[in-house]
C-alpha cells in the first residue's frame, strides 16, 4: 500500500514540495512516520491510548529532524472540524478506520473537507465484495456462503465489523466532492497467512507479485482490501 500511496503523491505533486499530511487513525504511526522521514509534515489523529503510546514511543527514536515534523492529535477522526480549518491539508489519510464505523458518511465528508483543491484522500477500506473469499480459501464452507449476501464480519481480532463496496464508496466519494481517481487491491494472495507467520526468504518478490495483482484485474476485485485514491475538485 505504502507503494501505491507514493505512485499516486508521485503523480499529483511536484517532486520535492513538502505536503501537509493528515493521518486519521494514524494507530501505531507507521505511514506517519514514514511520510515525515520523505520530508513532509504529518499530523496524526487518533484516539486510542495503547496507539498512541506506540506512536509516540516510535517517534521519540526518530532523529530530531523527523519529530519535528510530525505532531500527534489525541482524538476522534469524526472531529477533524474541530482541530483544522477546511483545506488545511494537501493529503489524508484513513486507513483501517472505516470498518469500525457504522455509519461512515459524516466521516468521509470532513474527511473531505480537510482537503486543499486537488488534495488526495487515500482510504484503506476491507472489500465487502470478496468477504466469501477467505473463509472460502480456509475451507469454511459455511462461513463462505453467508459471507455473500452481508457487508458484516468478524475479524481477527474478535470483533464484529463491516465492509465497503466499491461501487458504493465510489459514489459516496463523488457525493463528497472527491470523486475517485485510481483504486487497488491489497492483500490478493496474502489475506490467509497466519498473524504470527515470520517473513518469508522471498519477501521482495512477494511485495512485488502483490504490488502487481493489486493494480491488475481480475484480482484487484478479490483482494481483502481496497486502497481507495479520490481527488479533491
Amino acid at each position: 500500500m505504502a507503494r501505491q500511496l507514493d505512485e499516486q503523491i508521485a503523480g499529483r505533486f511536484p517532486v520535492g514540495q513538502r505536503l501537509r499530511v493528515l493521518d486519521v487513525g494514524m494507530g501505531q504511526g507507521t505511514q506517519a512516520l514514514r511520510l515525515a522521514r520523505a520530508g513532509h509534515q504529518v499530523t496524526g489523529v487518533e484516539r486510542e491510548p495503547t496507539m498512541i503510546a506506540a506512536a509516540r514511543e516510535a517517534l521519540a527514536a526518530e532523529p530530531e529532524g523527523i519529530r519535528e515534523r510530525v505532531r500527534i492529535v489525541e482524538g476522534d477522526g469524526r472531529d477533524t472540524g474541530v482541530h483544522f480549518l477546511p483545506g488545511s491539508f494537501d493529503v489524508v489519510l484513513c486507513h483501517g478506520v472505516l470498518m469500525y464505523v457504522e455509519e461512515p458518511d459524516a466521516l468521509l465528508a470532513g474527511l473531505a473537507r480537510m482537503l486543499a483543491p486537488g488534495g488526495l484522500l487515500s482510504l484503506l477500506v476491507r472489500n465487502a465484495d470478496a468477504l466469501a473469499m477467505r473463509p472460502g480459501l480456509s475451507g469454511d464452507w459455511a462461513g463462505a456462503l453467508g459471507a455473500f449476501d452481508t457487508v458484516s464480519y468478524r475479524n481477527r481480532l474478535g470483533l464484529d465489523v463491516r465492509a465497503d463496496r466499491l461501487a458504493a464508496l465510489t459514489a459516496a466519494l463523488a457525493g463528497i466532492g472527491a470523486p475517485l481517481q485510481s483504486w487497488y487491491g491489497v492483500r490478493v494472495f496474502t489475506d490467509t497467512a497466519a498473524d504470527d507467520a515470520g517473513a518469508p526468504a522471498d519477501l521482495r518478490t512477494l511485495l512485488t507479485v502483490e504490488e502487481r495483482a493489486g493494480r491488475t484485474d481480475p484480482y484487484r476485485a478479490v483482494a481483502a482490501l481496497l486502497h481507495l485514491c479520490g481527488v479533491r475538485g
